[in-house]
């Protein structure tokens, strides 16, 4: 659900987006291809809403908590040393200084790796161990929390453009042709 200027809120079921579909209280801005059927009535289910009035926020903007599933998800489930996308049960989290080099536990220091590479890269920085990262680790600007308060692991294609899931200073967004189903 987006607020009514388009910022996202959070993730409804669809039994309360038709709730407040038919309140009065929102718009559909998108359907999902499924579909809700009643004795009189068939009805396309929402996959995006937006609230007719708006909602002020009283939360920080632009502030990303700092956890493991949104690092996974700012890295894209992408493992930083060798490029390749894995499920998050095969991905750790690495300190690219470690800790007993001064290392600090921050957005700027932490990356996804996938455990083999993590494994050959130890306690050493990847300068030491002979490997690079695929990409500077940032602070991202987007805020996926509505992605994962209901446990969403893929974000839905649909939301994307809602969410503006892009990193700073990467110029880069998640592939448009990858599904996210």
């Amino acid at each position: 659900m987006l607020n009514a200027s388009f910022e996202p809120l959070h993730i409804v079921t669809w039994q309360r987006a038709i709730q407040l579909l038919f309140q009065g209280k929102v718009e559909v801005i998108e359907e999902s291809e499924k579909e809700v059927h009643t004795v009189k009535l068939t009805i396309r289910v929402p996959a995006v809403l937006r609230l007719l009035e708006y909602v002020p926020l009283a939360r920080k903007k632009h502030i990303v908590r700092f956890s493991r599933a949104n690092i996974f998800l700012r890295d894209n489930h992408k493992c930083q040393y060798c490029g390749r996308q894995f499920s998050k049960n095969h991905l750790t989290l690495d300190h690219v200084i470690p800790i007993v080099q001064s290392g600090r536990k921050s957005w700027e220091n932490i990356v996804t790796a996938c455990k083999p590479c993590n494994q050959r890269k130890g306690g050493r920085t990847p300068a030491q161990a002979g490997m690079h990262l695929v990409r500077k680790p940032l602070q991202p600007l987007w805020l996926p929390t509505a992605s994962l308060q209901m446990g969403v692991t893929r974000t839905p294609e649909r939301w994307k453009i809602y969410l503006k899931l892009q990193h700073r200073g990467a110029g880069t967004t998640l592939d448009p042709n990858e599904d996210t189903s």
